[in-house]
């Protein structure tokens, strides 16, 4: 519903292309054609003042029937997982064993999230994430596999953009065990669409199209039946358009050039796929030609969810291990578990933990009320934090494991040492915060989201592609808005939130009401960037990463919040009040970097580094 202070509604084309170079515009306006309207809510609407709680509290709560049939298949997963797979095999070997493929086929892991109809369990989008959290606190190699099955391969895609009759001719397949995969990164493309060069023509009927090029990184693209490509097709009123294709691996120039291998994730069935003269029918296109960019991007999105989910588990893992040991490990008369450097880590391990199964299950809750849920902000947001702050879990879960955990399990069970595999797990986890979108460019993906509702209002006044008198009304309409906006932020008019907090603990609530004042500050220092920067913020990356982190932290702050709440126990409430207390610390340092930080001296030495200016500073190394 739209108030006095909801920004107007204007033509998504608000970005000033006319400065670019003709690629830059290119890969903005092919990535612009893809978006779609951002949805309100609360993570949206914390860049613009506008704390709706609403959405979140109170904390959704799983259906006991869903809830039900997620534990009865979770429960025979997790027996298959204990009886018939070796974790540290898998990596020794890099092999899946073709048993394990076969019995994840039988459990329906291969269709987890696909509907009965087409032979799947029909099983939600929470207890797809309940899935992911149990395989990833054990086997990083499944996870991938599963994953980019079904996350981003073929199911994903097919339920949300598929036709009836692709439906009933792939669904099926790959439901049963068959693997699939999503062809999109190549050689010179990864997050920039514009620069790619696989191509698909149409024949003289234009029945068929004929697709030329080469992908890289097709994780399951080795072991894959059927997979999306993403291809180049012919421009369409002078725009690049790029199409996606459901493509039979078994189809005549379809090659596999060679499997990659990486630090960890051993078993990864990743490669390079080369497609030659590869005939496909044009019933296979995926939802329309040149909209390949839209299905890609809406893929991703809901499919970014599988990670912060497999993070938490593998973060429970961590909590875990380090717990037992700090427990048992005694040094100077004490448990390790006693002593405040190792206490720190312990605490931090569990409250973050708590945070990030608390936003993955809300983001996984909006899909489940509507599958084709905008859910791009909390996924991107999930994905960007869980992926981050596992990482540092792993990393201290080694710390405090010391020796023992840079040691291999293989060794430690030689020696007969408990073999836990803190090794394994970190170089397994590295990947996370790279793969389906670098931390770097969820961030950039993050502030171009955050900044939409500024730009429909600001930015047309500024392009000068627009006619003078386009830009005279739109300079109005700002005017207008922000006279009324930018006082209401330092007011708090526009905001329901009770002062005492809606039925919250008071530790807790007094953590929320900070949440709906800082929430305004973000808004007001953004804006104060827009006015100072102008059409020049986007080329701030380090600052606009700043503001994605700022929100980033108050969404994880309310989801710990309103989930302790719904849980109602005091273990709960301990949880969130000491994460809320680390996060309003690092808002704080935030806001301050905001204003004191050393951005631009640091750009200028890199750009100098990079020219070889201190080249002399690498002198004493082995050059290869």
């Amino acid at each position: 519903m739209k108030t006095d202070l909801t920004p107007p509604d204007e033509p998504a084309s608000v970005i000033d292309t006319s400065k670019m170079s003709p690629e830059q515009r290119a890969a903005l306006e092919l990535t612009e054609a893809a978006r779609a309207e951002t949805r309100e809510g609360l993570v949206s609407g914390l860049f613009m003042g506008r704390f709706d709680i609403s959405t979140l509290h109170p904390f959704p709560q799983q259906r006991t029937e869903d809830r039900d049939q997620g534990d009865a298949f979770l429960q025979r997963l997790e027996l298959f997982l204990k009886e018939h797979v070796d974790p540290d095999e898998i990596d020794r070997t890099g092999e899946i064993p073709q048993t394990v493929f076969d019995g994840l086929a039988k459990l329906g892991a291969f269709g987890i999230k696909i509907p009965v109809e087409y032979g799947g369990l029909g099983l939600s989008q929470t207890n797809y994430c309940r899935a992911a959290m149990l395989l990833g606190s054990y086997c990083g190699n499944l996870t991938a596999l599963i994953s980019a099955h079904q996350s981003i391969g073929v199911p994903q895609p097919l339920i949300l953009f598929g036709t009836e009759e692709q439906k009933r001719r792939w669904l099926p397949r790959v439901a049963a065990g068959e693997v699939s995969a999503f062809a999109l990164t190549e050689l010179k493309v990864g997050s920039d669409p514009g620069k790619m060069e696989t191509h698909a023509e149409p024949t003289a009927d234009g029945a068929h199209f004929v697709i030329n090029g080469e992908k890289l990184w097709c994780t399951n693209g080795v072991k894959a039946g059927v997979i999306v490509v993403m291809a180049r097709t012919a421009a369409k009123n002078g725009r690049s358009q790029i199409t996606a294709f459901v493509v039979d691996m078994d189809t005549p120039g379809v090659e596999v050039v060679r499997r990659c291998h990486f630090m960890g994730l051993r078993a990864l069935y990743n490669g390079v796929i080369r497609f030659t003269d590869v005939k496909v029918p044009r019933e296979n296109i995926l939802l329309a030609e040149g909209k390949g960019l839209r299905v890609a991007l809406t893929t991703l999105n809901t499919g970014r969810l599988t990670l912060p989910a497999a993070c938490t588990g593998l973060s429970k893992r961590c909590l875990e291990i380090s717990r037992t040991w700090a427990a048992e490990r005694v040094q100077w008369g004490a448990a390790i578990g006693k002593h405040a450097a190792i206490a720190e880590k312990i605490a931090r391990i569990a409250a973050e933990t708590f945070a990030m199964e608390a936003m993955t299950f809300y983001a996984a809750s909006l899909v489940d009320c509507d599958k084709h849920a905008d859910v791009r902000l909390e996924a991107a947001m999930c994905k960007l934090w869980g992926t981050e702050r596992t990482w540092e879990h792993v990393n201290e879960a080694m710390q405090i494991r010391g020796g023992r955990g840079y040691e291999t399990a293989q060794s430690l069970a030689a020696r007969g040492d408990t073999p836990v595999p803190i090794e394994r797990l970190l170089r397994d986890s590295r990947i996370n915060t790279i793969f389906e979108g670098s931390s770097e460019i969820m961030r950039l993906f993050i502030a171009r989201e955050a900044l939409d509702a500024h730009l429909k209002i600001g930015a047309p006044m500024l392009n000068t592609q627009l006619p003078l008198k386009a830009r005279a009304q739109a300079g109005a309409k700002a005017t207008a808005f922000y006279a009324r906006w930018y006082p209401a932020q330092w007011l708090g008019q526009i905001f329901n939130f009770q002062s005492s907090g809606p039925g919250f603990d008071p530790r807790l609530a007094r953590h929320v009401r900070y949440a709906a004042a800082a929430a305004r500050k973000l808004a007001r220092a953004l804006f104060h960037a827009m006015a100072r920067y102008g059409p020049k913020l986007e080329r701030e990356q380090v600052l606009l990463g700043r503001f994605v982190d700022l929100g980033t932290e108050l969404f994880a702050l309310t989801a710990a919040c309103s989930r302790a709440h719904a849980l109602g126990t005091p273990e709960a409430a301990d949880l969130a009040d000491f994460f809320a207390r680390l996060a309003r610390l690092k808002i704080a340092r935030l806001f301050h970097a905001l204003h004191h930080h050393a951005d631009r001296p640091g750009y200028r030495l890199a750009q100098r580094v990079v020219a070889g200016d201190y080249a002399w500073l690498e002198a004493g190394v082995l050059r290869l």
